[in-house]
């Protein structure tokens, strides 16, 4: 059995030579990006009670809280949502709680009718897709069951509810269990790729949901999407691929495996299946054997030798580092 953690924390080590003091981000990588690394600083920190990167999240909250996490895209700002909560998990402080609801009142702002409801991409109001749909009734499930005001909790539901059902019956699920990138001009699923990272933020919300409700329903969906992504989105050794990885992912492309992992960790607290398990360990397994450049450099194949190394590709494969540290205790 590997040490995961020593890999984390030697990645973690890496990953920090990018961040930017002045800027309060990271170097070589985007803006929502910096939000997942800004998760996975705290899920670390949880789960290890090593107080080593409080500074680090405090400084970014001082730094850009004057704009309160928003821009144009509304998917931009539920990776925000999802961090300051987690950051309120691990640290107990009310605002970063209450920042993350000032984010999602502003994701409000971008649901409508078209389509019958569903929340726009961005502030330009011309593509409904997955990964923003999805994010919404996320944190909003999440907000819920964190907020202690009874009419929030209430609120809060209601929207969950309401982005679920509406996603439910968008047909962006396919008849493979899997998730298209978005709707087309007719409100149809447009057949578009299915990111990873699409398919484990359901996970999340799906079983946030299910903590809710304690409705197996939730569950059941998510386990068509796990078991779909697990048996279909592989390399020939059935390690997790992206779908861009033999034609370049751009910038966003290489953080969207991590967020599949971290969300099928979290599915199997509630749903501890051996090959969810067998899964995480040996997509870990894959990295720290086959993926080890000096220093504890990850690259975009988790089954081959580094590409090349940026701060996206570093933080995707502690996500997988930490899931696999996270159900060895679930």
């Amino acid at each position: 059995m590997y040490n995961y953690q020593s890999y984390v924390e030697g990645g973690l080590n890496t990953l920090q030579q990018w961040y930017n003091p002045d800027q309060c981000l990271w170097d070589s990588t985007g803006w929502w990006n910096a939000a997942n690394i800004l998760w996975a600083l705290s899920d670390y920190q949880g789960r290890t009670n090593n107080p080593i990167y409080f500074n680090v999240i405090r400084e970014i909250f001082q730094k850009h809280q004057g704009g309160n996490f928003i821009n144009n895209f509304y998917d931009d700002e539920g990776w925000w949502a999802l961090a300051w909560i987690k950051t309120y998990d691990l640290t107990g402080k009310r605002p970063y709680l209450q920042m993350a609801r000032t984010i999602f009142a502003d994701m409000e702002g971008g649901w409508d009718n078209y389509c019958g409801g569903g929340t726009w991409w961005s502030k330009e109001r011309t593509y409904k897709n997955a990964i923003t749909n999805e994010l919404f009734f996320t944190v909003a499930a999440q907000l819920h069951r964190r907020v202690t005001n009874e009419a929030e909790r209430a609120y809060y539901f209601e929207r969950a509810y309401q982005g679920w059902t509406w996603f439910w019956r968008s047909g962006l699920i396919n008849h493979q269990h899997l998730i298209n990138d978005g709707l087309n001009k007719f409100c149809q699923n447009n057949g578009g790729v299915t990111w990873t990272y699409n398919q484990g933020v359901i996970l999340g919300g799906l079983t946030e949901l299910y903590h809710i409700t304690h409705d197996r329903g939730y569950l059941d969906v998510a386990e068509q999407i796990a078991d779909a992504t697990i048996s279909t989105l592989i390399d020939r050794y059935g390690i997790l691929q992206e779908p861009c990885e033999n034609g370049g992912c751009g910038a966003d492309g290489p953080q969207f495996k991590g967020i599949f992992m971290r969300n099928l960790a979290t599915l199997y607290t509630v749903l501890p299946k051996a090959s969810y398990q067998l899964f995480m360990h040996n997509n870990a397994r894959a990295i720290v054997t086959n993926n080890p450049a000096g220093n504890y450099q990850f690259g975009l194949k988790w089954s081959e030798p580094i590409d090349s190394s940026d701060a996206a590709r570093q933080c995707s494969a502690l996500n997988a580092l930490l899931a696999a540290m996270s159900c060895d205790t679930a």
